[in-house]
């Protein structure tokens, strides 16, 4: 049985010295020192000897075991080394060639546009206030005195969900919302999102976005709207910007005005971006009609109140001489890139 363990001991040796990857290593380790393994049967058959001869014969297969385990790690070793130095050579690195450049994400133009618009009225002393996308037809109509018969309730450019509900069409509920809510004096804008059933081209989209504000306190004046517009259009398009007010007809606002400021390209002269006319349409403002204050519950004998509105698409196509509102929402990156 001595002899049979030295054959193993030799064979095992040959073997682990013969193996070439981690894989045949492997299958050598098992051959020998598995369950079902050579050196394993041997420990079996020592039921056979005598009492004298087991332990010598117990301390000798140990000592055999022992010697194996040993070979095996020693091969492990060099079989990894030799592995890592492989690897270095084929997966070695060109320090020298130049990384990929990560590209930068940016806040969306009608989102910078947006933020600047909030950051001049919050300077002013206004509080955000939001409001749902889903609105009543009361709120966004009637308690904005628009008739039933209005011309901007029709199916054809409202999108109704039912017959009192719908996707807002302007930002102004929010006011609505604010007077019932809000004691006087308020002083507050309403960004969001708002719907309409238009063709899509270059000036008109289903959903864009809008920016209203209103005032509310005693003895509020036209003067002070005009003041307030052309304080806002100084400071987001520049200190020369001029504004004009010319008369229109809003069914929540009397008087109303339609508001132009000034070309900041040709400062007035004329060019492609004003088509000409030296002034750009902007906005719609006017005082606040007393039957919108005392729907939202505030006394019209007392209080009186201004309000403005504007789409910010319209804002970022000025400020930025674009021709297509298309190109906003494509989301190209080529022109994203340019904001």
């Amino acid at each position: 049985m001595k002899a049979q363990l030295d054959n193993i001991s030799v064979a095992a040796a040959q073997e682990i010295a013969s193996a070439s990857d981690k894989a045949s290593l492997e299958t050598v380790r098992i051959k020998y020192l598995g369950k079902k393994g050579a050196l394993t049967a041997i420990l079996r058959g020592m039921g056979a000897l005598t009492p004298e001869e087991r332990p010598v014969i117990g301390a000798y297969a140990n000592t055999v075991r022992a010697n194996i385990e040993a070979f095996l790690e020693e091969k492990g070793a060099s079989l990894a080394s030799e592995e890592l130095k492989n690897a270095l050579v084929k997966e070695k690195l060109d320090v020298t060639m130049p990384a990929k450049v990560k590209t930068v994400g940016k806040l969306h133009p009608i989102t910078q546009v947006e933020n600047r618009m909030k950051e001049i009225f919050v300077g002013l002393g206004f509080d955000i206030v939001e409001g749902p996308e889903v609105e009543s037809a009361y709120n966004n109509f009637d308690a904005l005195n628009a008739p039933a018969d209005h011309p901007s309730r029709d199916f054809q450019d409202t999108f109704y969900i039912n017959d009192t509900t719908l996707l807002r069409t302007q930002t102004s509920p929010v006011q609505i919302r604010a007077m019932k809510t809000m004691t006087p004096p308020i002083r507050i804008i309403s960004p969001g999102r708002v719907y309409r059933c238009d063709e899509v081209d270059a000036t008109h989209s289903p959903m864009f976005h809008q920016l209203e504000g209103l005032v509310i306190d005693k003895n509020i004046t036209l003067g002070d709207l005009k003041g307030l517009l052309e304080l806002w259009a100084k400071e987001m398009f520049g200190s020369d910007t001029k504004t004009r007010f010319r008369p229109h007809n809003f069914p929540f606002t009397e008087p109303s005005a339609e508001v132009d400021v000034s070309c900041f390209v040709c400062g007035g002269k004329g060019c492609r971006l004003c088509k000409g006319e030296g002034w750009i349409e902007l906005l719609g403002a006017g005082l606040v009609h007393p039957n919108v204050l005392k729907a939202g519950g505030i006394d019209p004998e007392v209080y009186s109140g201004l309000a403005f509105g504007m789409g910010i698409e319209r804002v970022v196509m000025t400020s930025y001489g674009i021709d297509d509102m298309r190109h906003l929402y494509e989301n190209d990156i080529r022109f994203l890139g340019q904001f």
